[in-house]
């Protein structure tokens, strides 16, 4: 049984918004907003500099405070005071400097200039600028998502320093290493989040977390039954190209990374983010370039499918933008909801009640 259904609807949906006010940055085409509103929170605005993805966000969600703007506008811009109460201050950071697929290293402290009408950003110092944000507002709660490969090499001395950060701005932090899998979402997911509680109101929940560290506890441990894509796949999306499926009839059973077979008849490897789907397993991971497969059928992944694989609704009014790129690149909502009710369950809530 899980909490929440991956597959739903936002014409039929119930959202409380009883549980706390929450502004999200880096809101996207409103993942976790969507997260918070499934676990009873009230999302009252976004900060989002991606004109396209705002359209997509508004015409979704109509928030009431909407900032198309660089998040460093927002550290100095004039706010309205109901910005300064909030629960929660949401954001995940872009992140794909961090990411395990890419330059990494190589492109860390370098502006760079992202899809139509974005400015140039270093986007290694985003995470800093939102922290910049929380800083101001003191909210209760701090929560950013990001990947996992921010936890891998080189990249620690950003989490080192996220945590020195948030600690001068007034918060204890942990993080943790979530898998959505766990939390009835139906992909392979791993995504870190860093939840952080004021230290003025934190008192009441101090324990021993290690050896040697004390801060505010938290139970973020989910092991909800996996979703295997067969489940729900309707092998309704778009027929392979031609060059991918010449890849997929080359295939061998046990293979999953359609690089295997190029490399077999090319004599090297490419096609790295090309991902067979069994029915009997797991989603991979979607990306928003989504290189995602089914074996069985040579075919792409459909947008229903795009939509369970990401517990998006299914009514969700992707405008002119690509399901799988919204999807790809936003929080999924079922993910966001587990943990926002952990919060307020463990927090907020026993918080409210003094």
């Amino acid at each position: 049984m899980h909490k929440f259904p991956y597959r739903w609807t936002l014409k039929d949906a119930r959202f409380t918004k009883d549980k706390g006010k929450v502004f999200s940055c880096f809101a996207c085409g409103g993942g976790s907003t969507m997260g918070y509103k499934l676990a009873g929170f009230d999302v009252i605005g976004c900060n989002e500099i991606d004109p396209r993805m705002n359209k997509v966000y508004v015409a979704n969600h109509h928030p009431r405070l909407n900032y198309l703007c660089d998040i460093r506008e927002m550290v100095t811009k004039e706010l309205p005071d109901e910005l300064y109460h909030l629960d929660v201050l949401d954001g995940s950071p872009p992140c794909s400097s961090f990411s395990t697929v890419g330059a990494r290293e190589e492109g860390w402290g370098v502006e760079k200039k992202f899809r139509e009408g974005q400015a140039s950003q270093v986007l290694d110092t985003l995470f800093f600028d939102f922290i910049g944000l929380a800083k101001r507002l003191q909210p209760k709660v701090v929560i950013a998502e990001n990947v996992e490969g921010l936890l891998i090499g080189e990249a620690l001395n950003y989490v080192r320093r996220i945590y020195n950060e948030l600690d001068k701005a007034g918060y204890y932090v942990q993080h943790r290493l979530l898998e959505a899998a766990k939390m009835g979402v139906p992909q392979m997911r791993p995504r870190v989040f860093f939840v952080c509680l004021r230290k003025d109101i934190a008192a009441p929940f101090i324990q021993s977390l290690d050896l040697f560290t004390e801060g505010p506890y938290i139970n973020l441990d989910f092991n909800e039954k996996e979703i295997p894509i067969g489940e729900f796949a309707d092998y309704q999306g778009r027929p392979l190209s031609q060059e991918i499926k010449r890849l997929w009839d080359e295939k061998r059973f046990g293979e999953t990374d359609l690089r295997y077979a190029n490399e077999r008849l090319k004599g090297k490897q490419s096609f790295f983010g090309e991902k067979l789907l069994y029915p009997d397993r797991l989603c991979h991971t979607l990306t928003a370039g989504c290189h995602l497969h089914h074996f069985d059928k040579p075919v792409d992944l459909s947008e229903y499918e795009v939509k369970c694989v990401s517990s998006f609704p299914q009514d969700y009014d992707f405008g002119e933008e690509k399901p799988e790129y919204i999807c790809g690149m936003s929080v999924p909502p079922v993910m966001m909801a587990q943990v926002a009710s952990r919060v307020y369950e463990q927090w907020l809530s026993k918080i409210n009640e003094q």
